[in-house]
């Protein structure tokens, strides 16, 4: 059994009240009693809001031994500004095809740069950025898949520049798995990004590239963003402000 049960059973309330007041039904109360994995951001804020509980202890199914249940927001981290944001990915086509032409630039020579590692380099772009900055560099959805998150019109962009002779698709072997790479014929054009965004782009290469495929989906399965979205489902960016310790790139300064 899970936390969640444990602050059910400690109100004592019924999976039909409890579910209720949560907002989902007793089945899905249920699911979320047995397993945290998949419990999405609104109802992980709504347990964390209410009774006083960090996201990060009931994804660890962790419970203080006397657990103070109230009305009082925990003092969870918090971007720097305070606004309501409209948290819909505001994808830019234009800048994700010269981001991926500039990584295969930088990077793409080297034998673990396949496909799986581009859909993470391109994810902790993009989710990296906004938590730091709290605005989208370039915006593009991501879907939780078991290997990790992944760009849902990868597949569309790179037959488009296929097309327009911009890089090559290449079939190969990395260790004897099956690996596609991608080579540039032509090279991107960064007049529409700043130096702000050019030299985040080089940190998250330099953290990352060097890594395996299979590290960087180890990795990226430790980030909340990833933990707490449905299978198959967009990846929301708000959810990078309950990133724990591990993968957060920011500094938060909370009240006391």
């Amino acid at each position: 059994m899970t936390i969640v049960r444990d602050i059910r059973k400690k109100i004592n309330a019924s999976q039909d009240s409890f579910a209720k007041d949560l907002g989902i039904t007793r089945q899905t109360l249920s699911k979320y009693e047995q397993s945290t994995k998949n419990i999405p951001i609104p109802i992980l804020k709504k347990l964390s809001k209410k009774f006083d509980i960090t996201i990060e202890d009931i994804l660890a199914n962790k419970i203080q031994k006397e657990p103070s249940y109230n009305i009082i927001p925990t003092k969870i981290k918090q971007p720097l500004v305070p606004e309501i944001r409209i948290d819909i990915p505001q994808e830019n086509i234009s800048k994700f095809k010269e981001v991926l032409l500039y990584i295969l630039e930088k990077v793409g020579a080297k034998s673990n740069i396949g496909q799986t590692v581009i859909y993470k380099l391109l994810y902790f772009i993009d989710f990296d950025f906004y938590e730091l900055y709290e605005k989208q560099l370039i915006g593009a959805k991501y879907i939780k898949n078991h290997f990790g998150p992944t760009p849902i019109d990868f597949a569309k962009i790179i037959k488009q520049m296929e097309k327009d002779n911009e890089l090559e698709e290449i079939k190969t072997k990395h260790f004897n798995h099956d690996q596609t790479k991608y080579f540039p014929v032509r090279r991107s054009n960064l007049a529409m990004f700043s130096a702000l965004e050019i030299k985040h782009i080089d940190t998250v290469l330099e953290k990352y590239s060097d890594k395996s495929a299979t590290e960087l989906s180890e990795y990226s399965h430790k980030d909340i963003p990833w933990i707490a979205t449905e299978d198959k489902q967009i990846i929301p960016y708000e959810s990078v402000f309950y990133r724990t310790p591990e993968t957060s790139v920011r500094t938060y300064y909370n009240d006391i």
